[in-house]
């Protein structure tokens, strides 16, 4: 269903228009591009859903797997082909390296100053690199095992606890984010985090996502950008950014106070590491303030939500597929050898454990719909005409069910991954679910091997069941709409301590 906020201002955005906006000429070239009908003035956007990535995919059944929309002034490309992105990467990657401009972005990047919004450029590429360097580099994702180790021992006590105060069921989806968040934020900020404080980096990094679903009308209708204050988007961006503004400010302020050992271990961490280079006469550029909010940033809110949305969907295949939990549970007890904790020196023999889950990032993309990109000059795709300043989404969602690729895409089945090189490095286009070419996720290795160690020892030491009353058929497997799309319910279930020996 179309979000009511613009359903309601349809009537009136028309209405002005007719009055005052001068309507974009487009070339015919251009023209030719499949496209749905839209309506006047506001286009295509009355065809979107709540959950953007299964619209469009509906919309590319009927107009083709390269289809133009027109969202208000903005023209944007959807593919939903894998020869198509392939055709894309392949020729025009720099084309669409950058991003596009827009409300949210401008204020998730602190102006320009990070990864994963900011525009193709030097400033970008400098701050992928400090990032690889300094926190996502397979050396520095290695040095973190022990903080992974702890939280993961933290995961197993409280699921325990939890299942003893709740009668045997606990929400394992809540235990999930927290464990999620408490790895997260020691390693990008330290272990002097709070529970108040990483409660609250739980709960702005989830409104993150649901704010990209928010209309601001300065996006798509410029002339209309005080439509913004009237709806109140505005003042939920505003109110969103003063709890970064308070919490980077502390953070600013008590680096000097900080202790470099805490319980006689490093505690050195990213943003740490980061401050300290601003110190740094060799780094070759200026790193300021905002490029340190942004990366951060970038860590927390796209690294809690993409690992938690995975992990949870992990769980739920799991306990829908009993004969797949089986397999994996065979594969960890021979692993383990009658150890009580699966260490992650033993995750490179778990072959069974990461099909499971590519198959399940095949069905539940982290993130469904690749961020957007946008051209930074003409180009040609398909034998089309693309102007500058293009928006372009890939639908990556829409890959893993893409039947030429797939053999029954649908049913869930991780066998499919044995005997095959297919990975979602970015190499195979028809299974990016995270990113390709320039723009492709840097973190994988990172979070990977959050979600495979936790994995791994909730299935050594418990067996996973539904409550009683609830069958296999009863779990709903929709997503949410937001551009991270974790399971729309909270998944409940009953776990029992396993026999290691």
């Amino acid at each position: 269903m179309m979000n009511p906020t613009l359903l309601a201002a349809i009537p009136f955005i028309s209405f002005f228009f007719l009055l005052l906006a001068r309507r974009k000429v487009i070339s015919p070239k251009a023209a030719l591009l499949p496209s749905p009908p839209r309506l006047p003035f506001i286009g295509n956007l009355h065809q979107l859903g709540s959950i953007l990535h299964r619209s469009l995919y509906e919309l590319s059944k009927q107009h083709g797997p390269l289809m133009l929309l027109h969202l208000g002034t903005v023209r944007t490309l959807v593919v939903s082909c894998p020869k198509i992105a392939e055709e894309v990467i392949r020729n025009n990657d720099i084309v669409f390296a950058t991003r596009p401009k827009s409300k949210l972005t401008d204020v998730l990047s602190c102006n320009k100053n990070d990864i994963a919004f900011a525009p193709y450029g030097e400033s970008w590429r400098q701050m992928k690199k400090l990032a690889k360097t300094h926190l996502l580099s397979s050396q520095s994702v290695k040095s973190m095992s022990f903080d992974r180790a702890e939280e993961v021992s933290l995961l197993i006590e409280n699921v325990a606890d939890a299942a003893l105060r709740g009668n045997g069921v606990i929400c394992l989806t809540d235990i999930l984010n927290s464990y999620v968040t408490n790895v997260i934020t020691k390693v990008v900020l330290g272990s002097w985090i709070t529970k108040e404080k990483k409660a609250l980096l739980s709960k702005l990094t989830h409104e993150s996502s649901t704010l990209f679903y928010e209309v601001f009308f300065e996006d798509f209708f410029p002339n209309l950008k005080w439509l913004d204050v009237l709806t109140g988007s505005d003042r939920k961006l505003k109110n969103y950014m003063k709890n970064w503004d308070a919490f980077f400010e502390e953070i600013f302020k008590n680096h000097d106070h900080e202790s470099k050992e805490v319980n006689g271990k490093n505690n050195t961490n990213f943003i740490g590491t980061l401050l300290e280079l601003q110190n740094d006469s060799n780094l070759g550029f200026v790193l300021t303030n905002d490029h340190i909010r942004g990366l951060t940033m970038d860590m927390i809110v796209a690294g809690i939500d993409t690992t938690f949305a995975t992990l949870d969907w992990c769980m739920a295949e799991l306990v829908r597929n009993p004969e797949v939990m089986k397999k994996v549970k065979d594969e960890l007890r021979k692993v383990a050898h009658g150890e009580d904790m699966i260490s992650e020196e033993l995750l490179g023999q778990l072959s069974y454990l990461k099909v499971f889950i590519k198959e399940v990032v095949r069905l539940h993309p982290p993130s469904p719909l690749l961020l957007p990109r946008e051209s930074l000059q003409e180009c040609q795709i398909h034998g089309y005409n693309i102007p500058k300043k293009t928006r372009l989404v890939i639908n990556a969602w829409a890959f893993g069910r893409d039947s030429t690729y797939w053999e029954a895409p649908e049913q869930f089945k991780p066998e499919r991954f044995f005997e095959s090189t297919v990975d979602y490095k970015g190499k195979d286009f028809y299974f990016i679910p995270f990113g390709v070419g320039r723009r492709i996720c840097p973190g994988m290795d990172f979070s990977m091997v959050i979600i495979e160690i936790a994995l791994a020892n909730l299935l050594h030491r418990f067996d996973w069941s539904l409550p009683s009353g609830i069958t296999i058929e009863d779990m709903d497997m929709f997503e949410c709409g937001g551009v991270i799309s974790p399971r729309k319910h909270k998944l409940e279930l009953v776990p029992i301590a396993s026999k290691v020996n």
